[in-house]
């Protein structure tokens, strides 16, 4: 295991990533989100700017975990697509 120095906002981001992953994912779903996305996200906009590049980062590492989790899903959609192929089909 390599262990890398990290500043200290960093530490506390891994939230703000969640966060912005669970918006993606809600967005992505049609899900309506019953937290406060945007309240929670703005309140880092203090740390943010102290780093220009950190909100792409953050936002990077979002969309690759919102992806990570979508792809869970698109067997299933596939899976679910094809069978309501069959059932027209039977029809």
């Amino acid at each position: 295991m390599v262990f890398t120095f990290q500043p200290p906002f960093w530490a506390g981001l891994s939230g703000y990533v969640a966060e912005m992953s669970s918006a993606f994912l809600c967005a992505e779903l049609g899900i309506m989100p019953t937290a406060r996305h945007a309240d929670y996200l703005g309140a880092w906009l203090c740390v943010l700017r102290e780093d220009s590049k950190a909100i792409f980062r953050a936002a990077s590492q979002a969309s690759k975990a919102a992806d990570y989790l979508l792809n869970f899903l698109r067997p299933v959609e596939a899976a679910e697509q094809s069978m309501a192929d069959e059932r027209s089909v039977a029809a």
